[in-house]
Formats: structure tokens, sequence, C-alpha cells
């Protein structure tokens, strides 16, 4: 076949092309394709009619097939594509630098820092990005910014220099020029060929939709975060997820404050209402929200591989696309755990509430959606700043525990990157295990909600053991609950969330959440 030289080899171009004949839906995300005749590339959903086989190349990713000289569809819009290019298997320090990159590590620092943060060289992080993606490090950041901005272009009433604002261009002028030579025209005449918009004009509240792969179990994660939500800074009501949002530009500038809420739309989506005051902030608000819901994920591929288990397959059949529930901030998620040691679920939840009240930074009352606000939400999370030099056993817990929070607190206010992706999932747990109060399972747990291990696997979890008690009341011991995970991988973390959330046929309903840290 007459491919493209730069088509990802990696691929099965038959297969991909069937996909492209048609529609399947299935294969939206997984790949974009390139058509040589039209110099655009578009999902396999595009409605458009269908190349001739010899005129099309398949890429893995966006990235590499704008760096290949394609530009998006105007029609099936690519920006709008589920994101599921964090999901590489076991291509893990590819995945965790996607994620820094969708975190914004691009934005404002170079490749050398990026390749520092995840303990390789710069040459080498390219190499495994022209290995496994086709495109490198710095084109997968720019396809982010031309993306977003696209997506505001057509969902919003931004203006053009609010646009490239909030998507992270450093200018006006660059943002004018990369849109000038992908598409051959200026952003602005792009709504203008898109007026169907129907959001209101900017002010108090933009509106975003997060694609995601179907199914989706909303109820599930709205109900896991509801039963952890702080008082003061998250709140689940009428089927939403509300949450306070705190953001600076760097490290020790003001924080802007604002927030945000959550609920499901139509076609596959989440609809997101951010109230923030400082649109730069937009490209990790939305990153962060991807990683709370986990729409990166792929459920149809998670379900097949577990449900071949014998004690998962009634659970994933029971729960179709069921997500494993990111954390908003590492800091925030390790605190709520270390307060939760020994206690339940509610009473962690309770004490993260007074802490929130007595250091947490109150909502401004001239926020000018303050009228729109949900009245659950009145404080941002405290910073580890915020925590220094206070007696935090006051609140209501032994001292030790209060001079473990300040001593985490303390190594947060240090290292801004504390808890993000390091190395391998083994190499983070022992690196977070040498944090006061953070022990094995708290380390496993962090490393599953917040760096996104899809197999992290906290083995001595009583509530895991539990859910695999035979028929005479006999547990797996930890070792033994590890050797029978192995089956799970790569995907443990979520064997473990059906284990945590779903009762087998024969269980009781209501067996209580172990989840003593959660």
């Amino acid at each position: 076949m007459d491919l493209l030289p730069a088509a990802d080899t990696r691929l099965d171009p038959d297969a991909c092309y069937r996909a492209v004949q048609t529609r399947d839906a299935r294969f939206d995300g997984r790949f974009f394709t390139a058509v040589r005749s039209t110099g655009i590339y578009c999902r396999p959903v595009c409605p458009a009619r269908t190349p001739l086989r010899k005129n099309v190349a398949f890429y893995a990713c966006a990235a590499a097939a704008q760096e290949a000289g394609f530009r998006p569809c105007l029609r099936c819009r690519p920006e709008t594509a589920p994101h599921v290019g964090v999901w590489l298997g076991s291509f893990n320090l590819v995945t965790r630098a996607l994620a820094l990159i969708d975190d914004g590590a691009l934005d404002h620092a170079g490749l050398d820092v990026l390749a520092e943060r995840l303990g390789i060289g710069e040459r080498q992080l390219r190499r495994l990005f022209q290995q496994h993606l086709g495109t490198s490090p710095v084109a997968v950041a720019q396809t982010r910014r031309v993306l977003l901005a696209k997506q505001l272009i057509h969902e919003t009433r931004l203006g053009m220099t609010d646009v490239a604002l909030a998507a992270g261009f450093g200018s006006v002028r660059r943002f004018n020029e990369v849109f000038q030579s992908l598409y051959g025209r200026p952003p602005a005449e792009l709504r203008r060929l898109h007026a169907g918009s129907t959001q209101p004009a900017p002010g108090s509240e933009l509106v975003v939709h997060l694609r995601y792969r179907p199914p989706y179990d909303w109820d599930g994660i709205l109900g896991f975060l509801a039963a952890r939500a702080i008082p003061g800074v998250e709140q689940v009501a009428g089927g939403r997820y509300h949450r306070s949002i705190a953001w600076s530009p760097a490290s020790g500038q003001p924080r802007a404050l604002g927030w945000l809420s959550v609920a499901p739309a139509d076609e596959n989506r989440l609809a997101v209402r951010i109230h923030f005051p400082d649109l730069r902030a937009l490209p990790c608000v939305i990153a962060r929200i991807r990683r709370v819901f986990d729409l990166a994920a792929d459920p149809e591929a998670i379900a097949a591989h577990l449900g071949r288990d014998a004690d998962l397959a009634p659970r994933v059949a029971a729960r179709p696309g069921l997500r494993t529930p990111g954390a908003w901030d590492g800091f925030e998620l390790a605190i709520r755990a270390v307060l939760g040691q020994q206690i339940t679920v509610s009473g962690a939840t309770k004490l993260a509430g007074k802490l929130v009240a007595r250091h947490g930074t109150p909502l401004p009352d001239d926020d000018a959606g303050r009228a729109q606000r949900p009245a659950g939400l009145t404080h941002a999370f405290p910073e580890p700043l915020d925590l220094l030099g206070h007696d935090l056993a006051s609140l209501g817990m032994p001292r030790t525990r209060g001079a473990t929070l300040s001593a985490l607190a303390a190594a947060a206010a240090a290292d801004p990157q504390l808890f993000g992706p390091r190395g391998s999932l083994e190499e983070t747990v022992a690196r977070l295990r040498t944090l006061p109060g953070i022990g094995e399972w708290t380390a496993q747990y962090i490393a599953m909600r917040q760096i996104r291990e899809p197999d992290a696997f906290p083995a001595a979890d009583v509530g895991l053991m539990r859910a695999l008690e035979d028929a005479q009341g006999t547990r797996p011991t930890p070792a033994q609950l590890l050797a029978r995970a192995e089956a799970w991988r790569p995907w443990r973390a979520y064997a473990a969330l059906y284990l945590w959330t779903v009762d087998a046929p024969a269980a009781a309903p209501g067996t209580r959440d172990a989840l003593q840290a959660a």
C-alpha cells in the first residue's frame, strides 16, 4: 500500500481502515487518520466521505499527525475525541510524561526540566516519544494548546485574546501565527464558520465539554466522591460534583480562587462549568478534571482483561464502566489519608472539614459568581505553608498524628513536585514511604488516585482480603492476595475498586467500606 513514510507502523493499517469505513466509535481516540489528498487528519468517526485506502496513513495521536504536516478536520473536530492518549499499556514512562505535559509541565519550563522530573536524560525522552508516539514531547504540548484553543473557539464566546491565554499560548501573535499556518486562516474566522455556540458571553462562567469512552459508571464515581467529600471544599448534590479550586501561576505567588461543577452531558461527555478569574489556569484545571473522573480510561479493555477472572467477572458485569477516581491534589489527598488512619471514612471527613475551616483560604465574598456558587463551598484546601507552625492536634487527634501532618506539610512545602509522577510504580511507592505518616497502604493509594498508576494495589487492605473470603470464612493473607493479583496486571487498581465497591453475588448488601484513609 502507498502509505505516508511517517505513518505509525505499530498500528494495523487494515484494521484501522475497516474502522474508518464503518465509522466504528470504539476506535475513536485510539488513532487518527491522515488523508494525503486533502492534508487533513480526522477521527475514525468522521462523517466525511471515506478516503481511498491508498491516500491514508494512521497515527497514534493527534500530535504525530500534526507534526507530519496535517491539519485538524473542521467537521469531526479531533479536539473533541476521547482523551485516551495516556493509556499506553507498558510504556509507563511515556505515560507519566504525557500526564505531566497535560498538567502544564512544558508551559513554563523546558524539556530538560521534564526529563529531570522523570529521572532520565532529555535525549532518551525524545527517543521514547518518537518510538511510542511517533512525535516529540514539544509537539504534544503544542498540539494540546492548539486543540484546546480550537475547542474554546467553537464552544465558548471568549475573545481571541482570552482564548490564546486560556490555551497556554505565550502571546496572541504566536497564537495567530500557529492557526494561520495550520488552518490557512486566522482563528476568528473559525468561529465565524461555526457560529452555533449557545454558550453565554464571558463573565462569571465558562463551560467546556470533556469526552470519554463509554460505558461510564457515573453513579459509581459520584458515590465514591460523595462519601469522601471534604466539607467546605467539595459537595455532591443533585447528581453533580462541585468543588472549590485554587491556582497560582508560580510557586510563592498569590492564589486565584474559584469553583467548578461537573455533571454528565449527552454524547458521552461531561459538562464542566468553571468559575475562575484567571484563564491561564484552564489547561491545568481541565487536566485535573480528567484525572479526577478518569476520563482517559479504556473501559472495554479493562473489563475484557479483568472479566476473565472468576472472582471479578460478576462484579465487572454488574458495574460496566467503573472508574478509578483520581485526586484533585496530591497534598490534599495525603493529608486526608493521614487524617483517616485508624478511624472511619466519615470520621476522617469531619476532621478534614475542621482542618479546612480553621486553616483553609475562604472563597471571596465579592466573587462575581457567588450567587451561583453552591452553599457548601466556602474554602479552598490549605496549602502546605498554611499548616506550618500550628498545633494541628488541637483539631481533635493524637498529638503524634498532628506532628505527622506538620512534617508532611513541611516536606510538601520544600518540594512542590512531591506527589508528581517519578520513576516506576515501585520507585514511586518507595519514595512516598519515606514521607512521615506514609506507609505501604497509603503510598499505594496515593499512587492509584493522584499519580494515576493503573497497577497500584494496596495488598494489605482488609477490605480487599474480606472481599475474597471463601465459603469457610478464610481470607487470603496480603502475600497470597498479592500473588492472586498478578493475573490482574496491568489493571490492579481497577480490580481493587471492583472488590471495594461491588459486592459479589453471594455477599451481604451493605458491606462496610474498608478504605480507612480514603
